[in-house]
């Protein structure tokens, strides 16, 4: 496990770059060079990625992808959720097939996403994630499994130079250990759509949520959830990683870990308890 240091393959794609002015065409041709030898025109499983503001991270995101070790065919889905910087023109830079999506928010972008897909698995990806080169073969091997409908990854924290790694891998540790609680009785609130795959067949028949509102992940996981079970992927080398800057818009990594804390503590009992029906397209987060 990666206690005290980041992976040593996350730092190709460490672009030190802020625009897409900045990106010399000799990394697009790389990209599409890997692309154009992996991505298939009759794919088995759809990547769909959902950008919002992500015209440098979604460049970093697709060069990871385009470095999968598979001989599974696959193809990339990137949906711009009226970005109002420059993602839909490295979008267009890339061999990716790309879709714009003006209603704001992930379940809309998603919507469009699945609907656009040709695979019989769908993965989500998220536009500031990067994937190791075994997540697509480990992923579909849960999701090949009998009667599973969903599966979904794990993640890590880039720990940036001014915190250590080992900060991060705390709350990680913390992280999975009530993933495992929830996994009992509500096993969707693990499901995050950086790290989740599903039947297209399935996604569907039940369809993301229309409204922006969060957890729009999470709700899809819950209606599939009559079709199949919900799998944990728990391949530690197929872990996707990720910037910090989610638990770190509250402030500093401890409070930021505090208020997660607090926030499980109060409902930690509700993990042994079935979630009962309801609309999930309107409930309250």
């Amino acid at each position: 496990m990666n206690i005290f240091s980041n992976p040593e393959w996350i730092s190709q794609y460490d672009y030190p770059f802020e625009t897409i002015d900045q990106v010399p065409q000799s990394i697009f041709d790389e990209i599409n060079t890997r692309l154009d030898q992996r991505i298939s025109q009759k794919p088995l499983v759809s990547i769909v990625i959902v950008a919002f503001n992500e015209e440098i991270n979604i460049l970093r995101t697709i060069s990871s992808l385009s470095a999968m070790n598979t001989t599974i065919p696959f193809d990339i889905i990137a949906v711009n959720n009226n970005s109002t910087d420059r993602t839909q023109e490295t979008i267009d830079k890339l061999h990716i097939r790309g879709f714009f999506q003006p209603v704001q928010g992930c379940g809309p972008a998603r919507q469009l996403g699945q609907e656009q897909a040709t695979g019989h698995y769908i993965l989500l990806a998220d536009a500031d994630c990067l994937y190791p080169p075994n997540w697509l073969n480990e992923m579909i091997a849960v999701l090949q499994q009998p009667g599973v409908v969903c599966a979904y990854g794990q993640y890590s924290f880039i720990a940036p130079p001014a915190i250590p790694r080992w900060r991060f891998a705390l709350h990680e540790a913390l992280k999975n250990g009530i993933a495992e609680l929830r996994y009992i009785k509500r096993p969707y609130l693990n499901a995050y759509g950086m790290s989740m795959g599903y039947l297209r067949e399935a996604g569907l028949k039940v369809g993301y949520t229309t409204k922006n509102i969060r957890g729009e992940d999470g709700r899809l996981c819950f209606d599939m959830m009559q079709y199949g079970r919900v799998v944990p992927m728990k391949i530690h080398s197929a872990r996707v990683w990720t910037a910090p800057r989610t638990i770190l818009q509250e402030g500093t990594l401890w409070h930021g870990l505090r208020v997660r804390i607090n926030k499980e503590l109060k409902r930690v009992f509700s993990n042994f308890t079935s979630h009962p029906p309801h609309d999930t397209k309107a409930s309250i987060n």
